[in-house]
């Protein structure tokens, strides 16, 4: 099985012990990688025994720890058998996606902060007064939906300028903005009419206490 060429000694030093891993585990699985990449096909007790200070005896009883644990296995290429270290790679590089997505998580989710921290802000400072619980939760929605924090700044402006400051002004100019961006570039757009109906419902339920506008928005 073919790996990233990642370092394989560090990521084994770095996770042995989320892995189970004691110090005496780790040192001969060390020591079993560097005879391998010697070219040693079948890596024995007695083999590891003369790079090491450990007995033979109490190499094997590690290896068979770590061949019943899974971190290791002896398989045929043909008719030669080898030993490989194929499931503690495997282990390895899953704890590794696993680190990396989470770490990707945490950006994400620390940049969706800072996004929301600077509209609600933003929103608060041009409409001179405080954000509704409901309000928040339209600006975080078009986060999701895939709006920027530009286009949603921009759409308040639009609606500001307009004298129209209810949050259904926003969306409708938002995504009035973007069906007309969708068809300036592609010729069409996947936004859908139904949307200002979605929106009223949604206000209507919340019973949230809104800014008039200068204007209907009708």
């Amino acid at each position: 099985m073919n790996y990233p060429p990642l370092d394989f000694k560090y990521l084994l030093l770095d996770n042995y012990k989320k892995l189970g891993l004691n110090e005496e585990d780790a040192i001969v699985l060390l020591m079993l990688e560097q005879l391998i990449n010697q070219g040693n096909k079948v890596v024995t007790a007695d083999l590891l025994s003369l790079k090491m200070q450990y007995e033979a005896k109490k190499i094997d009883s590690i290896l068979v720890s770590l061949l019943k644990r899974g971190y290791i296995v002896y398989d045929f290429e043909g008719y030669q058998m080898l030993t490989s270290l194929d499931p503690l790679k495997k282990k390895l590089y899953a704890l590794l996606e696993k680190e990396i997505a989470e770490n990707n998580a945490n950006l994400v989710s620390a940049e969706r902060a800072e996004a929301l921290s600077r509209l609600y802000a933003y929103f608060e400072k041009r409409l001179s007064r405080t954000l509704s619980p409901v309000e928040m939760d339209f600006i975080q929605g078009w986060l999701s939906d895939g709006f920027s924090e530009d286009e949603i700044k921009g759409a308040l402006d639009d609606a500001y300028i307009a004298g129209k400051r209810k949050i259904k002004s926003v969306d409708k100019a938002l995504r009035s903005n973007r069906a007309r961006a969708d068809i300036a570039k592609e010729g069409y757009t996947g936004i859908s009419e139904s949307w200002n109906e979605d929106i009223e419902k949604t206000i209507e339920i919340a019973k949230t206490k809104w800014v008039k506008d200068s204007d209907d928005d009708e």
